[in-house]
C-alpha cells in the first residue's frame, strides 16, 4: 500500500484538503495528517482523522503513542509528502531550512517526493520573495502545482487560488506511480525460501521471508511489467496483478523458470533456493530411535548458474546473500553463473530476512560497483529496476 502524507498549513483553503484526503483513501492509499496550529483555525483535526482514519498530528512534542519520534517515522513511511494548501509562510521556511513545527521537520527529514499546493492572495503570490523561494525549491526537486485564478476569499481577483483538488490529486498519482518504462517487459521474479524434504513430516529450509521479492514484484508491477512471481514459502501477500506460481522445491522452482524462461526479458532471482537435498528420501516418517540422527546432503540443482548457461538476449539477476568477503563472493558468482548483475546482501549483522530493511551493494557485469546502503526493501526494489532498465539498452 502507498502512504501520502498530508501537511495541512494555515489557509482559508484548508477545508479543500478534506477532498484530497477522501480521494486518496478511495484509492487504497494510506494516508496521514499532519495540521499546523494556524490550519487547526480553519478545520477540526476530527474531521481529517475521520475521513484518514489515521490520527492527525497537531503537535511536534506531543506524547508518542509508541517509542517513535513521529516527524522521523511519518518522513521514512511517505511516499509523497503534500503540503496542502502551502502558505508563503511554509514555502519560505523549506527554501531556507528552517524547521520550527512537524510539517517543516518532516519535509526536511523525508527522502519522499514532496508536492506543494501553494494558496494565497495574490500580490503575495506574486511577490518577488515568494517566486524566488518557488524557484529555489523547484530547483532542489520539489514539486509544484500551480494555483488557479479567480475571486479570491480576501476579495481580490487573481492568481493564488488553491489548484483544484482533482488536480492535485492526480499530480499525487503521478509522483506515486511515475514509471512505465517496463511497460511490454515480461519479467520473472522468484521469491521466498524453498524447502528440500527429508520424510512425508519434515524439511530442510531457510529464513528467506520473500519480502525482497515480492517488493520487486510491485515494483515491477507499478513500472508497467507483465510480472510472473514464482514463489517458495513466503510471509507477505502475493501482488495483486502478478501471475503466481507456487514453487516450494528447487525442482518446482527449476520447472517453473524453465517453461517460461525463453519468452522472458528478464529473470530476478531473488528466492533463496535450497543449495542440498537428502540423498536418500524417506518414504516413511523418520523415526526417534537415538540421540543423534545423521543425514547424507548432496547438491541440488544451481538453477541459476542453469539460466545463465542457456540465456540469450534475457537479462539475468541474482542475489548473494554473504556474510564476510562479500565483493569477492559476489564476483565470484557474478562469473561463474554468468549474470548480469548480482545483488550482495551484508547478513552479518543478522538483519536481512524478515527484516523490511535491507543493505545491498551491486555489482555489474561491466565492472561498475553500486552500494545502496540500508534502504527499504521497496526503495531497494526500485533502484535495482533503474539498473536492469539500464541493461536492456
Amino acid at each position: 500500500m502507498k502512504n501520502v502524507v498530508v501537511g495541512v498549513t494555515g489557509g482559508i483553503a484548508a477545508y479543500k484538503a478534506l477532498e484530497l484526503v477522501s480521494l486518496l483513501r478511495k484509492q487504497n492509499i494510506n494516508v496521514d495528517v499532519a495540521m499546523t496550529k494556524s490550519a487547526q483555525e480553519f478545520v477540526t483535526p476530527l474531521s481529517f482523522q475521520s475521513l484518514s482514519q489515521n490520527p492527525v498530528i497537531t503537535d511536534m512534542f506531543d506524547e508518542p503513542k509508541a517509542y517513535e519520534i513521529a516527524h522521523i517515522s511519518l518522513a521514512k513511511k511517505a511516499d509523497v509528502f503534500a503540503v496542502v494548501p502551502a502558505t508563503a509562510n511554509i514555502i519560505g521556511k523549506l527554501a531556507h531550512g528552517i524547521s520550527d513545527d512537524f510539517i517543516s521537520t518532516s519535509v526536511m527529514a523525508t527522502r519522499a517526493k514532496v508536492l506543494i499546493a501553494p494558496a494565497m492572495n495574490t500580490n503575495m503570490y506574486s511577490n518577488p520573495m515568494v517566486v524566488e523561494n518557488m524557484n529555489k525549491l523547484k530547483s532542489l526537486g520539489y514539486t509544484f502545482v500551480s494555483p488557479g485564478q479567480g475571486r479570491l476569499a480576501c476579495g481580490d481577483v487573481g492568481e493564488g487560488k488553491l489548484a483544484l483538488v482533482q488536480d492535485i490529486f492526480m499530480e499525487i498519482m503521478a509522483l506515486l506511480y511515475p514509471k512505465k518504462d517496463f511497460a511490454g517487459k515480461r519479467v520473472l521474479v522468484t521469491a521466498g525460501g524453498t524447502e528440500a524434504p527429508l520424510d512425508p513430516v519434515r524439511v530442510l529450509t531457510n529464513r528467506s521471508s520473500g519480502k525482497m521479492g515480492i517488493a520487486l514484484a510491485e515494483a515491477l508491477l507499478e513500472r508497467g511489467a507483465e510480472v510472473t512471481l514464482i514463489h517458495g514459502h513466503v510471509t507477505e501477500d502475493l501482488p495483486k496483478g502478478a501471475q503466481a506460481v507456487k514453487a516450494l522445491t528447487n525442482e518446482a522452482m527449476a520447472k517453473a523458470l524453465q517453461e517460461r524462461f525463453s519468452e522472458a526479458d528478464a529473470v530476478i532471482m531473488a528466492a533463496a533456493v535450497s543449495d542440498y537435498k537428502v540423498k536418500e528420501y524417506a518414504t516413511e516418517k523418520i523415526k526417534k530411535t537415538g540421540e543423534t540422527l545423521h543425514l547424507e546432503l548432496i547438491k541440488d540443482l544451481d538453477i541459476l548458474k542453469s539460466l545463465g548457461d542457456q540465456k540469450d538476449q534475457q537479462v539475468l539477476v541474482g542475489f548473494a546473500a554473504e556474510s564476510e568477503d562479500i565483493e569477492k563472493n559476489a564476483l565470484e558468482k557474478l562469473k561463474k553463473k554468468n549474470l548480469d548483475l548480482i545483488c550482495a546482501n551484508d547478513i552479518s549483522h543478522g538483519k536481512v530476512f524478515g527484516e523490511n530493511q535491507n543493505d545491498v551493494t551491486l555489482y555489474h557485469k561491466s565492472g561498475d560497483i553500486i552500494p545502496l546502503g540500508e534502504l527499504s526493501k521497496k526503495e531497494t526494489a526500485d533502484l535495482i529496476l533503474d539498473e536492469v532498465q539500464k541493461l536492456f539498452h
